[in-house]
């Protein structure tokens, strides 16, 4: 068998959905298709060289979703000023 699954003390964290993760390493050389990679149910990284370039990935791949920013509040003691452009915006020419 060319495929073993390597645990981790700390664990692996948890797909986007909530799935379980597990480090599987591809024992092959790199050019038959082996190395490293981390999948759940539902995902997987792509085969890396080495463990460490597979756990970023998936750390990167899962990472929970930014919330929103919220827009400025507008200050109470700004006025705001109506801009008029002055003669209609022709401009005349003198020769």
């Amino acid at each position: 068998m060319t495929q073993k699954q390597i645990s981790h003390p700390e664990g692996l964290p948890n797909c986007a959905a909530g799935h379980r993760a597990r480090h599987i390493h591809d024992e092959r050389r790199a050019s038959a298709g082996g190395g490293h990679l981390v999948e759940c149910c539902c995902r997987s990284t792509s085969k890396k060289a080495d463990a460490e370039s597979a756990l970023v990935e998936w750390r990167r791949i899962n990472r929970p979703a930014r919330s929103a920013r919220k827009a400025p509040e507008a200050a109470d003691n700004v006025i705001q000023m109506r801009l008029v452009m002055a003669g209609g915006g022709k401009v005349a020419s003198v020769l």
